[in-house]
């Protein structure tokens, strides 16, 4: 079965990020992408220069044009800008209840610009976490989420990661941010002992979507695969080697895309 696989996301014109790095991923995992769009940004891989809303009842519309045709195996969401618009994802979630739902609390472009309006950070863990089945933010978003100080290593992220495993059922909280000669990744799902999942640190300016890619690489990869942890070890597999291999693409002069064509091109 090819699963239909959905986005919920911000548009980047600059093709790295968003909803144009979603669509890439599932792709190419094999995957038939779908997209609804949440937000419009003037964008490239040297920053965010500006950012406009689609309004929340257009967001309901365009999810209830997709649900009412098509068999959605998979949800991703991504950058939701506003608590309107996490209110109207939310009440779709929950009447149309689709099998996998990965949420990437999109908060703070890799530039540094707000993607997530400060007021409405409490809304996506109150209202949306509660629909979601995995979470994956990095140790910034996790922070913001929770309302306390980054974790600065292990131990501290093993004490964010139960934290979050009371707000939804599956956490990735990613490791990226430590200072650390590897990548090291939680995941916990429900009450099970979680695990620790290691991956190299590549050296590269080519990191704009990490966050995008590795979370639609676990939507597109979940429904054939027997968990979730076979689905974000292949996935974050998948985002190693788009990594390694951007340096073949020559797009921008900031944070470039990640190669998610990388066996094809």
């Amino acid at each position: 079965m090819i699963p239909n696989v959905l986005t919920i996301a911000g548009s980047d014109p600059s093709g790295g990020a968003g909803i144009q790095a979603d669509l890439k991923t599932f792709s190419a995992l094999g995957a038939y992408g779908m997209s609804v769009l949440t937000g419009l940004t003037a964008q490239n891989t040297r920053g965010v220069r500006s950012v406009h809303d689609v309004p929340a009842s257009f967001v309901t519309e365009q999810l209830d044009a997709v649900f009412d045709d098509v068999r959605v195996d998979a949800v991703k969401i991504g950058m939701l800008a506003t608590a309107d618009v996490i209110d109207a994802v939310a009440a779709v979630l929950s009447a149309r209840k689709p099998p996998y739902v990965v949420l990437d609390p999109v908060m703070v472009a890799k530039s540094g610009d707000r993607l997530l309006a400060a007021n409405a950070v409490t809304h996506l863990r109150d209202v949306l976490l509660p629909h979601v089945d995995l979470v994956t933010p990095n140790l910034p978003e996790a922070a913001d989420l929770l309302g306390v100080a980054e974790a600065r290593d292990e131990v501290e992220m093993r004490k964010q990661l139960d934290a979050l495993r009371d707000l939804a059922p599956g956490v990735l909280l990613k490791g990226g941010h430590l200072a650390a000669g590897e990548c090291p990744d939680l995941l916990g799902i429900g009450a099970g002992q979680p695990a620790r999942l290691l991956g190299p640190r590549i050296e590269t300016r080519n990191d704009h979507g990490t966050g995008c890619t590795l979370s639609a690489g676990i939507a597109a990869l979940r429904p054939c695969r027997d968990s979730w942890l076979d689905a974000v070890s292949e996935a974050k597999a998948y985002l190693t080697d788009a990594l390694a291999t951007s340096g073949r693409l020559d797009v921008g002069g900031g944070h470039g895309p990640v190669h998610h064509f990388y066996s094809w091109w």
